[in-house]
């Protein structure tokens, strides 16, 4: 059985029956438990916490089951998309028709769905869902979207290290609909320009609050193939 490893920015994703690879963009998140001390050393760590959360991506192993069956619903969708509708995890979303479909099962704590072209390529759409502490409860846990934004992309950006590391920049970022949108780009040194949209929401499963962040990606090189489609996936992302 195939193993999905999470690191920091990126990971190779393999799946079982194929040959295809996936680096992707994830944002991680680790559950914390509130510290009872008083005063400002309790306040500092606290905001410590917040940003180990918005900017830790961890190590993380996920044990790849077979591809998930999808649930289809054809209503007001281009014949080239369809509708994958998860109603264990509660949400749906748009996707082409002839992407493939990669479920990680991981260790209670966080779950992967992946989206990917059947070709190799750089180009795709996942959605990590973390399970979250008592004390987020809503995405304004983590700042207001401006704020969550800047943290996110100034803590991947190592292009000030020597010699220089990744650049991350931030293109846009707004709240719409009790989710967050954040647009920015990513750059190796010698690789090409990443751009990744996502999109950033929590919701209640009836036991704990989770958090979920679908991350779009794709290179410049392959924008005019897969720009629109990775956009009009992310954008079409609803928690049911």
């Amino acid at each position: 059985m195939a193993t999905l490893s999470c690191s920091p920015f990126f990971f190779n994703h393999t799946c079982s029956g194929t040959k295809k690879n996936l680096n992707q963009v994830i944002l991680g998140c680790k559950n914390n438990v509130p510290d009872s001390r008083k005063g400002v050393q309790v306040k500092e760590e606290s905001l410590t916490k917040r940003r180990e959360l918005l900017l830790q991506a961890g190590s993380v192993a996920f044990s790849l089951s077979a591809f998930t069956s999808i649930a289809l619903a054809e209503d007001d969708v281009a014949e080239d998309f369809r509708v994958y509708s998860d109603d264990i995890n509660k949400f749906k979303i748009t996707i082409p028709r002839d992407w493939q479909i990669g479920a990680g099962e991981g260790d209670g704590v966080r779950a992967l769905i992946a989206f990917y072209p059947q070709e190799s390529s750089n180009s795709n759409v996942s959605i990590v869902i973390t399970s979250l502490g008592a004390d987020f409860t809503k995405l304004e846990s983590f700042g207001k979207v401006d704020e969550f934004a800047e943290n996110l992309v100034s803590g991947l950006d190592r292009s000030w290290q020597r010699p220089p590391g990744v650049k991350a920049k931030l293109i846009d970022s707004k709240a719409s609909k009790g989710l967050y949108y954040i647009e920015y780009t990513l750059q190796n040194p010698g690789e090409s320009l990443r751009h990744l949209y996502s999109v950033l929401g929590i919701a209640d499963n009836g036991v704990y609050n989770r958090l979920y962040t679908l991350t779009g990606q794709f290179v410049d090189e392959e924008s005019e193939k897969y720009s629109a489609k990775v956009q009009k996936a992310v954008s079409s992302f609803r928690l049911i």
